[in-house]
């Protein structure tokens, strides 16, 4: 039962009636008609509406309008407009909309005869079918009869031909060429055999020009204007007369078509592309079978948009032709939103030009020049390396299919190298061959052209100049003999005289002008219509070179913006390049093991400074600790701990925060910082700065050694802390910081992938930035430099006030010697994340470390060794006494030093007993050699004959004054 409903349902979805283009039934509510999808090949503008609009609703309002369009070779039969009625329903419901392939509309109009159509209506539809009838004085040349089948007829299409005058009888209009069979563009070569193969067929029919014959008066013009020059004098003053002037490359045809508007006559050239050559003021009678070069462009800008392309450079000769061109594109692609990054011209050598293509990074590149100076460039290019899966060239694609493998001695490449660097470039060039495939106005198909042409040639076709123009060429002829055709009668009507023509003769000019103005025929290079400036208008080929050789890869219709593609095109790198190198930030963070090692580090001086801390507050009431200035000591604890804090925000990058987060970041690290080195620096120098004050002036300060008052000490520590908020406050208030990003040139990938890397790094700033740092600096660097001054200046002051200055003193000279080497340091290697980071993180390091070990380390060391842990109280209670504070430490100074100088006394005593028995051994040693001689009256010892009575004196009581 399911699948019965679901069968149902397909079959009422898509068994509806085309007949309606997919309509629904009437909608009867307000809300309008419901949507209608487009037919099969074909589509419905829906006006107003883009396509995601058009997908997002169900209906339509009232009186809304849609339009049916076909695609292709297709139109649409039936309605092409409907409208939403009232009744929610849409207008011609009954008659179906569908798009119908249609068969070539040149079939219905016959040149010199009628066409009937029976089984059909316009345009010709499956089914239809055509009679052909000449007028009187013509015969039928073709099949009479052919039907439309498939979007093909049966057969050819038949022409009228004229019952020809005798060919004795023909009267000849003669045409004066310049072909090009060398130069910058030698496509003489193939168009001359293709203009003669022209003539040949044109006078070979009777319908056309029966009574004249087409002759061809011509010069090698060399693609030199100075070389046509001097034939187009010998054109126009030696005989016979000239009807019309056909000239090659755009150059040679900008002095032809500026001289032939004074000898009144018409320019018809095959192979002119310049964009100058458009400008009818300048050049009232120049048509030309080729289309001029802006034709290019529009193909350009739609492959630049296809494959997403906003940025080009170009390179061109020096010529008219290239620069309106380039000027055109210019124009073009600045309306598309495309930007000309580059644009570099030379006139002989490019090698400066392609070297400044290189340095600017320029990867889509647009060539116009010629195919000699095509082969220097690309020379070049090679040698630059411009050439790769990085760089896509756009070239001229009329040069010869094998015109980098042609030998030239101005260059110094060879072929490989040549095939190298030309691989995998895109030609466009305008659609010279039909790829149609179908009979022309010659009755010859394109390939049949081809075949012919090849065998007039003396060369391979890939080794002849202009094979790619000679159906231009070809036409070109048909052209000027139907407008001739036109202009003289066609044989059997009324109309001028061609051999009345001379170059006085207006009238016949401007016959001729209108006749080839309103040209319109199927040519062996496609359809054959000049615009409004005398421009062959025609579709674009773009070819890809692939291996060695030419591939089409699609077709390209300006005038409908139609893109045919045929996903042929192949890249060296697999895919299409990127504009411009991608440019890729990366930003330069901080080294994470660096950043852990010093953090540990940073970590454990903070548990450091809270152990000193908690030391000098434990034992604040110890009296060793109290003549230190304990207070003084915590706020450098303090700062120091301060200080190392500042080491973590020090190290926090984008790594770690967001963006909105780097400006407090930026605020603590200055914070921590500065108020880390005021605390622990400022209380240091304030110790110092006490020291030197007081005992440097003896006599003046003799009063203030006595006592000292902490508040003083105090006060001038918060007067520098005070000092460092104010300043910092401002700062933060008037000029705050904020992530700023330093960017470093470009680097090169490690892989070979079509990308730069751009380092960056983030930093904190300001707009002032200098000028804060320079009040800092200035102000910081006094205070150090001062107090190293008052360091060296007391380090041989003793005082008991504060008893550790010289701790103090070496602390100083510690943190003042890394801070003014670090500062400079830093602000060298700002752009060295890593380095910076150490230089400055390890100086507030070992500074801290240094700082808190020559201040704590020794009191420690001290109370623990000599355990001098009791309190005043206790001291009181063990000496009984109830002195001052001052006294008893006058008292324990005293028995220090009288217990120093009993060990002395006990020294001395024990030399004098030495000396008394070496006195006696000598005494005893002179009895035995002298007599005996009285004793001295005084009670002395004995002395000898020589000996002075003084001399041997040492009764006890001077040896006990000796040492009293």
């Amino acid at each position: 039962m399911l699948l019965l409903l679901l069968l149902l349902l397909l079959a009422r979805l898509f068994l509806r009636p085309l007949g309606a283009g997919g309509a629904q039934t009437p909608n009867t509510t307000s809300e309008g008609c419901h949507i209608i999808h487009p037919p099969w090949e074909g589509g419905i503008r829906y006006r107003g509406l883009t396509r995601d609009q058009v997908k997002a609703i169900n209906f339509l309002p009232v009186d809304y309008e849609i339009e049916y369009v076909c695609r292709g070779e297709r139109e649409v039969v039936g309605p092409k407009v409907r409208k939403c009625l009232a009744n929610g329903s849409w207008t011609d419901m009954d008659t179906p909309s569908r798009c119908v392939r249609i068969c070539s509309k040149s079939y219905l109009t016959l040149e010199n005869g009628k066409v009937f159509l029976t089984g059909g209506d316009l345009p010709a539809l499956d089914g239809a079918r055509v009679d052909f009838r000449c007028d009187p004085d013509f015969h039928l040349v073709g099949s009479s009869r052919s039907t439309c089948g498939q979007g093909l007829w049966s057969s050819a299409k038949p022409r009228c031909q004229a019952n020809r005058t005798p060919h004795s009888e023909r009267r000849a209009v003669y045409i004066g060429a310049l072909f090009p069979m060398s130069g910058g563009w030698p496509g003489g070569q193939a168009c001359q055999p293709a203009v003669e193969m022209a003539l040949e067929d044109v006078n070979s029919r009777r319908d056309i020009l029966p009574d004249y014959e087409l002759k061809l008066i011509h010069h090698d013009s060399k693609c030199d204007p100075g070389q046509a020059t001097k034939y187009l004098y010998e054109l126009l003053y030696n005989d016979p007369i000239k009807i019309i002037l056909m000239p090659g490359c755009s150059s040679v045809s900008t002095l032809v078509a500026e001289a032939a508007r004074m000898w009144n006559l018409i320019v018809l050239s095959y192979g002119s592309s310049s964009p100058a050559l458009s400008n009818r003021q300048r050049f009232p009678t120049f048509f030309r079978t080729h289309p001029s070069a802006t034709l290019h462009n529009p193909t350009r800008v739609k492959l630049f948009e296809k494959w997403g392309w906003k940025k080009i450079a170009t390179i061109q000769q020096t010529t008219e032709v290239f620069t309106s061109t380039l000027d055109d594109l210019e124009e073009r692609v600045k309306e598309a939103g495309i930007e000309i990054t580059f644009r570099q011209s030379f006139f002989s050598d490019p090698a400066v030009p392609v070297k400044n293509l290189k340095r600017q990074d320029a990867r889509i590149i647009v060539g116009l020049f010629y195919e000699t100076e095509a082969r220097k460039v690309f020379c070049e290019v090679y040698k630059e390396r411009l050439f790769g899966k990085k760089y896509v060239w756009f070239l001229i694609g009329w040069y010869a299919d094998n015109w980098f493998k042609t030998y030239d001695p101005s260059i110094n490449c060879t072929v490989d190298e040549m095939t190298e660097a030309v691989e995998g470039h895109i030609t466009t060039e305008i659609v010279m061959l039909n790829p149609d495939n179908t009979r022309s106005i010659s009755n010859m198909t394109s390939q049949e052209f081809l075949e012919k042409l090849t065998k007039r040639l003396k060369r391979h076709p890939e080794e002849t100049g202009g094979f790619q123009e000679a159906p231009l060429a070809y036409d070109a002829i048909w052209a000027l003999a139907l407008a001739l055709n036109k202009t003289s009668g066609g044989g059997g009507r009324s109309g001028v005289r061609l051999e009345d023509f001379n170059y006085n003769n207006q009238t016949i000019t401007d016959q001729i002008y209108r006749a080839m103005n309103s040209s319109s025929f199927e040519g062996v290079s496609g359809h054959v219509v000049f615009d409004a400036s005398g421009s062959r208008m025609a579709w674009t080929l773009i070819e890809q070179l692939q291996g060695g050789s030419y591939k089409k890869i699609g077709y390209y219709d300006s005038t409908k913006d139609y893109l045919s593609w045929t996903r042929m095109d192949k890249w060296i790198g697999g895919s299409p390049p990127a504009d411009q190198t991608l440019v890729i930030k990366t930003f330069r963070f901080l080294s994470q093991k660096l950043f852990i090692s010093v953090s540990v580090l940073s970590s454990l001086g903070i548990v450091l400074a809270v152990v000193c801390l908690s030391f000098n507050i434990y034992n604040s009431h110890v009296r060793y600790i109290q003549n230190s200035q304990p207070n003084l000591n915590n706020l450098t604890a303090v700062g120091c701990s301060l200080a190392l804090a500042a080491v973590f925000p020090l190290g926090l990058d984008g790594y770690h925060i967001g963006r909105s987060h780097f400006p407090f970041v930026c605020q603590a690290r200055l914070w921590l910082l500065g108020l880390g080195f005021s605390l622990g620096y400022g209380s240091m120098f304030t110790k110092i700065w006490w020291v030197h004050t007081v005992f440097t002036k003896k006599e003046e300060k003799k009063e203030w050694r006595k006592t000292l008052e902490p508040w003083k000490l105090y006060a001038t520590v918060g007067l520098l802390v005070g000092m460092d908020v104010l300043t910092l406050a401002i700062w933060q208030i008037v000029d705050p910081l904020h992530r700023t990003i330093e960017t470093f040139g470009k680097e090169e990938p490690k892989e070979d992938i079509d990308v730069s890397i751009l380092p960056q790094l983030e930093h904190c700033s300001s707009k002032k930035m200098n000028t804060w740092l320079g009040i800092f600096y200035g102000y910081k660097g006094l205070l150090l430099l001062l107090g190293i001054f008052l360091a060296y200046e007391t380090k041989s002051v003793s005082t008991e006030k504060i008893n550790d200055h010289r701790a103090v003193g070496m602390a100083i000279y510690n943190v003042a010697v890394l801070c003014l080497i670090t500062a400079p340091v830093t602000m060298i290697l700002s752009s060295q994340q890593d380095a910076a980071f150490a230089f400055a993180s390890l100086a507030i390091v070992f500074s801290s470390y240094i700082t808190l070990v020559v201040l704590f380390v020794p009191k420690m060391r001290r109370l623990i060794t000599r355990g001098e842990w009791q309190s005043e109280a206790q001291d009181t209670m063990k000496t009984g006494s109830s002195t001052n504070n001052n006294e008893e430490e006058k008292s324990r100074l005293l028995e220090k030093e009288n217990r120093e100088l009993e060990k002395i006394i006990a020294e001395k005593e024990e030399r004098v007993s030495e000396l008394r028995h070496q006195l006696q051994s000598r005494q005893q040693l002179r009895s035995r050699r002298h007599p005996p001689t009285p004793p001295d009256p005084s009670g002395g010892l004995p002395r000898g004959p020589s000996e002075p009575p003084d001399r041997l004196s040492c009764d006890g009581s001077r040896v006990h004054l000796l040492y009293k």
